[in-house]
């Protein structure tokens, strides 16, 4: 399996560096950002194989942002997890166009086997 880039965005350090250590023993290289208002311009410097997306998050949302990587018609196509703690995160996450969806608190096996299905 080659090594695939994974932009991981959360407000919370704590879930980003849990996140970043499971999936680091994946071989895949990891990109953490806790600013969702960076993620664009990451998107376009790193472009990333896939990407793992907190719903709530101060000044600009995970929906917010997911949309916004869907209307670029480079980025429309790219594979983003969306989680959250939310009961409706999930209808939240599918109106905005995620992949897939992992509610928090996630089990570090499941979000392993999403993120797997997705990259290959």
């Amino acid at each position: 399996m080659e090594n695939k880039k994974i932009l991981i965005c959360d407000d919370d350090e704590g879930i980003v560096d849990v996140l970043e250590l499971i999936l680091e023993e994946t071989g895949h290289t990891i990109i953490p950002e806790l600013n969702s208002l960076n993620v664009k311009s990451i998107i376009q410097k790193t472009k990333p194989d896939l990407i793992i997306l907190d719903l709530w998050m101060p000044v600009m949302s995970g929906d917010q942002i997911l949309r916004m990587i869907r209307d670029d018609p480079k980025t429309t196509n790219l594979p983003v997890i969306v989680m959250s703690a939310s009961r409706d995160g999930a209808e939240i996450a599918a109106a905005a166009g995620a992949t897939a969806y992992i509610s928090k608190p996630f089990d570090f096996d499941n979000v392993l086997v999403v993120v797997d299905s997705l990259l290959n």
